[in-house]
């Protein structure tokens, strides 16, 4: 052996030496995951690499590691990393390595769900649509040959680009756990035995890959071993996993909902969240992760649904943009801290669970290292006073309270002592002031479709808009007809009958157009009809079938139709006669797209010249706008108010940042605009907000979109008509906070990104009444020193103030039984 190849296998043995000592050995038994033999409590948070961006990352990780989570979850999607088979793209946002590596930089562990299903509120809950369009697969998620190879083709992919990078635990890297498949016991039985063959193919294949780490199955009561099965739910304390072997976890523990076009929005109380949470591992839970811990946006046409917002805040406790939604993130955090500080007794301790009577139990977890114990009162209308082991502890209901000692309370989920902030958008502040902003504007010709009906595909058919292979939200449909006055349909009386499954439709005769009709969310048909008039002779008649995001969750949701399935229909009336023409065999031509979008939504270039700067247009439809801005000032998020359009497409400097749809006004019944009672079962109906208001009004524009200077620029695809002139930036920041802190606990308050406290609204110590921004003195208060005095010497001029909530900083206050806190309210 020469030297030099003497030389390189030393290197090579090093190397794998080296790998060897840093590999984690990830393992479980029934109580835990356990990591190098070690039983570990772990707290994971949601946070999906393509619903934000790489610059972003790195600050999303940090709140998340400060607000006490272990690991980051992310789903992998196949239908953004594959949108043309075998054509891949990892690049940006989509750089889920980069997004791992960030993780690990941060000494976060990850778990990776690569599905490659993910439901997810994403686009054909992640399957690529050229997948659906292949031949030989007549359904997908199911033991179809064509589409198990497809799918283990793709997981294939994302493990060995793992590997590669030695991301795995047991390569030394972040990543502990893994998925396949996606709450697929939710549907499994609408696919009969061919549904219970693919589940064990998928932990077959899954196990085959050799990763080094466990996987797991959510949503899967009957998984195949070596599968851990896991719950998602707003509630899972009840959940028992099919293996002994297997520890409690909970994947999905959801800490809001989506939103969807049409619908209000949805909020889940902070106690709630908190309340499950604790349940949970007072019940035996080891492993909780938060969908989501930050939702972010669904740029470009990635929002699934149908009909799902670009929005995917998700009330969860990092907000679209990145701020800290508190008190969630507050509160939650407190919660964490407390369980890491029972890692080791709830992990190997002894448990009982004692029923103290009116809904009222409590666990006691023991071991040779200590004691912990959970009391909770699950009643919902009746706080309790119980004696638990020689001592008296207030319970409030629908409550949990931590003991990590089984003597001190440091924890109950009711009692918020963490802030609030509320989250303002300012206008854009530049270095003068702003200006209105200037537009320009282009009609999309569309008379190759509208007048002479030209289409790239035909067929005496109609066909479904998934068999355009996703490349742009509209398929026009297009045929004529020729009629004469003899015909025994013609009349004064005719009408254009379309049956629909797609979200809007735009309808056009001879160039005419002669309406529109659209749907909210869970309505999958309807029908438009409107009246005609038509001319001896051929009659051109064109459909815009447009998508607002396909079916991504359901029994066989891949076969939901979406577009024109027919019939379309000419109806004439005379007198009591009618008389029906169906087209829908008809020599149909068929078109996908936008001249001006091209199958990546990217905006193809057009000639300055067809730019029009006078005369600009208002409440057209199919219609193009643009401006350049000034980039606003500091490092606040940016925002972009719609206000005034109807609905289309944004892209700024040439990035798209999503739908748009103003002009849709949320339901305006149910809200609960002046609080929730947390107390009860919640669903995503229970506590919603925004009624009679725009759907989405404001759209996130993240900082690395934008260039320094006044060279950016915004472009609007205005599908329904509207008025651009209203149209601005803003930014997002904390306006006001306000500081809760029950009796003997400490107040802390703060303002975001370096600001300070300029003044202080309200202060006071006692039963205090209302919510932030309309708090009022109780009926008890320390009247010897002034809570305002006190806030105002503490806290103005300062970043952050923390103020103890007891008699020795406010004066006696007797409240007679009622819980006292200290409450202030401050402007930032």
């Amino acid at each position: 052996m020469g030297l030099t190849t003497l030389l390189l296998f030393s290197l090579l043995l090093l190397h794998q030496c080296i790998s060897i000592a840093n590999a984690t050995k990830v393992s479980h038994d029934g109580r835990a995951i356990t990591i190098d033999g070690q039983r570990r409590l772990l707290i994971c948070g949601s946070i999906h690499y393509p619903r934000s961006t790489p610059e972003m990352w790195p600050d999303l990780i940090k709140k998340a590691k400060e607000g006490g989570l272990d690991a980051i979850e992310t789903y992998v999607f196949w239908n953004a990393h594959e949108p043309f088979r075998r054509q891949y793209d990892f690049s940006g946002n989509l750089d889920f390595i980069r997004f791992i590596k960030t993780i690990q930089d941060h000494g976060l562990y990850v778990v990776l769900r690569i599905g490659p299903y993910v439901c997810a509120e994403w686009n054909y809950g992640g399957f690529p649509l050229w997948l659906h369009n292949m031949r030989g697969i007549e359904e997908l998620r199911t033991a179809n040959t064509v589409y198990m190879k497809e799918m283990q083709n793709f997981t294939e992919k994302i493990v060995d680009m793992v590997k590669k990078e030695k991301l795995f635990a047991s390569q030394g890297g972040p990543i502990i756990l893994s998925q396949v498949e996606n709450e697929y016991g939710n549907v499994m039985t609408s696919y009969g035995h061919a549904g219970k063959v693919y589940i064990d193919w998928c932990a077959k294949m899954a196990d085959s890959l050799n990763i080094g780490v466990p996987w797991i199955m959510c949503q899967q009561n009957d998984a195949p071993k070596p599968m851990i099965n896991t719950c998602n739910g707003w509630y899972c304390d009840e959940f028992t996993p099919n293996n002994p072997n297997s520890p409690k976890m909970w994947t999905e523990n959801w800490t809001g909902w989506f939103k969807s076009w049409g619908g209000s929005d949805p909020f889940r109380t902070t106690e709630d969240i908190a309340y499950a949470t604790a349940r949970f591992f007072q019940y035996g839970g080891t492993f909780n992760n938060y969908y989501m811990y930050h939702g972010g946006t669904n740029f470009g046409r990635t929002a699934g649904g149908p009909l799902i917002t670009t929005s995917y805040d998700y009330d969860a406790p990092l907000d679209e943009y990145g701020n800290f939604n508190q008190p969630k993130f507050g509160h939650l955090k407190e919660l964490h801290d407390a369980l890491h500080s029972m890692e080791k007794v709830l992990t190997h301790g002894n448990v009982s669970h004692t029923d103290m009577g009116n809904s009222v139990s409590a666990s006691i977890y023991q071991s040779n290292d200590g004691t912990g114990c959970f009391l909770s009162n699950t009643n919902t209308t009746s706080d309790a006073r119980v004696s638990f082991q020689g001592a008296i502890y207030d319970i409030p209901a629908w409550s949990v309270s931590v003991l990590p000692d089984c003597k001190n309370e440091v924890y109950n989920t009711a009692k918020v002592n963490t802030e609030t902030w509320v989250i303002e958008k300012k206008a854009n502040q530049t270095e003068q002031e702003p200006v209105p902003l200037k537009w320009a504007w282009r009609h999309e010709n569309i008379d190759d479709t509208v007048i002479k009906g030209k289409g790239d595909k035909s067929a005496s058919k109609l066909m479904d808009q998934k068999a355009a292979n996703d490349v742009s939200d509209y398929l026009w449909y297009m045929t004529s007809v020729n009629i004469d006055e003899n015909d025994p349909i013609w009349s004064d009386d005719m009408s254009l009958r379309v049956n629909c499954t797609g979200q809007v439709l735009h309808a056009y005769v001879n160039g005419e157009y002669i309406g529109r009709e659209f749907v909210t969310y869970g309505i999958f048909h309807y029908v438009f009809e409107k009246k005609i008039k038509l001319k001896p002779g051929i009659n051109q008649i064109t459909l815009l079938s447009v998508t607002t995001g396909f079916q991504h969750y359901g029994p066989k949701f891949d076969m939901i139709a979406n577009g024109v399935p027919g019939p379309v229909e000419i109806i004439g009336r005379k007198g009591d006669q009618t008389v029906i023409t169906d087209l829908s065999s008809h020599e149909w031509s068929f078109k996908a797209g936008i001249k001006s979008i091209d199958q990546y939504n990217n905006l193809v270039k057009v000639d300055s010249s067809e730019w029009k700067t006078h005369e600009l247009p208002t409440q057209r439809k199919m219609t193009w706008y643009k401006t350049t801005f000034k980039a606003p000032m500091g490092t606040d998020p940016v925002s972009l108010d719609l206000d005034g359009l109807g609905k289309g497409l944004a892209w700024v400097n040439g990035k798209s940042i999503g739908r748009y749809w103003p002009s849709n006004i949320a339901k305006s019944h149910n809200c609960s605009e002046k609080g929730c009672d947390y107390r009860g079962k919640y669903d995503n109906n229970k506590c919603v907000r925004a009624c009679g208001q725009p759907t989405q009004r404001w759209y996130h524009v993240p900082r690395s979109f934008l260039v320094d200077g006044d060279q950016n620029e915004l472009v609007l695809w205005e599908e329904f008509g509207g008025n651009p002139s209203s149209v601005n930036f803003q930014t997002v920041s904390v306006g006001k906070a306000c500081g809760y802190a029950y009796e003997n606990k400490t107040m802390e308050i703060s303002c975001s990104n370096g600001r300070s406290i300029t003044g202080v609204r309200f202060a006071s110590f006692g039963d205090v009444q209302g919510s932030c921004g309309s708090f009022q003195k109780g009926s008890c208060e320390g009247r010897k020193i002034n809570a305002l005095d006190v806030l105002k010497k503490e806290c103005i001029g300062k970043e952050k103030c923390v103020v103890a909530a007891n008699e020795a900083v406010f004066g006696s206050v007797d409240c007679k039984g009622i819980r006292k806190r200290l409450v202030a309210e401050v402007v930032c």
